[in-house]
């Protein structure tokens, strides 16, 4: 029964990595693609008689672009968690068999850290799919 419950958790883990790795590789291809569609916008904005219908599509493009990045770090910070406790479970089964020492402990922190990266590239990708436009467009 301990393996089968050893197996499900990894299976949860591997789960979560790659929901993760679906959320946070979405959010960077949408970034750079926002980034484009909204240079040539403003660009054409500025540059055509018609500015209001391109600085609609802009604005509609920086809605989305900070719902989705909303979306993206929620579900990032969801699987930070989940894989905290699915951890903290395999932990406590390696702990109470005895063979903790082959698990360092500070993984669990790592992961941490990693997590705390790809919300900064997220953010970072959408702040400047974001302002770059706009200063383009207003500046």
């Amino acid at each position: 029964m301990l393996e089968q419950v050893h197996d499900h958790i990894v299976s949860e883990l591997g789960q979560s990595s790659r929901t993760d790795t679906i959320f946070v590789v979405t959010a960077i291809i949408f970034n750079l693609i926002v980034l484009a569609i909204n240079s040539g916008v403003a660009l054409a904005a500025i540059e055509e008689e018609a500015a209001y219908p391109n600085d609609l599509i802009l604005a509609v493009f920086i809605v989305m672009t900070v719902l989705l990045n909303i979306i993206a770090v929620a579900a990032l910070n969801l699987g930070r968690r989940t894989r905290g406790m699915l951890l903290g479970g395999l932990v406590a089964m390696y702990h109470d068999n005895d063979v903790d020492k082959y698990y360092d402990p500070s993984l669990v922190s790592n992961y941490g850290v990693r997590y705390l990266l790809f919300t900064g590239v997220i953010v970072t990708l959408a702040i400047t799919a974001i302002l770059v436009p706009l200063i383009i467009r207003f500046l």
